[in-house]
């Protein structure tokens, strides 16, 4: 009861015929688990952002947080801090926009350009505007 020489090659043929597809798929899976990690980071960014806005009432320091907690390329991110003027007790903004390269190289033919990941956080302001600022 052996495959004839016949069944086996026809099986070689459906399997080089598969192959590509479900090679592709695996990639595309790779690359939206990334751009989903990367859009967590982006998240953990803003939130962490919005917490320095929160507390110091401070713009730069809340940039700088951003960047730090992502750990992300500031040539690739935008950190924008709202409103501009704060009161105790105001809500504060912090919207980090963030430019991911797609990592997988096959896919990179399909894409023009980099994925543009985005993320609001607000918290109310617990300080005062410092003095001078």
């Amino acid at each position: 009861m052996g495959c004839s020489r016949r069944e086996r090659g026809s099986a070689t043929v459906e399997l080089a015929a598969v192959l590509p597809v479900a090679a592709i798929a695996m990639l595309l899976v790779v690359q939206v688990g990334l751009v989903v990690g990367a859009q967590l980071v982006v998240l953990h960014a803003a939130r962490e952002g919005a917490r320095e806005a929160a507390v110091s009432n401070d713009a730069s320091r809340a940039r700088e947080a951003a960047l730090r907690a992502g750990r992300l390329d500031a040539e690739r991110a935008e950190v924008l801090v709202s409103p501009d003027e704060r009161h105790v007790g105001t809500p504060v903004s912090v919207t980090v926009r963030y430019r991911v390269p797609i990592a997988v190289p096959f896919l990179a033919r399909f894409v023009a350009d980099d994925l543009r990941l985005s993320a609001t956080v607000t918290m109310r302001t617990e300080r005062e505007e410092p003095a001078g600022g």
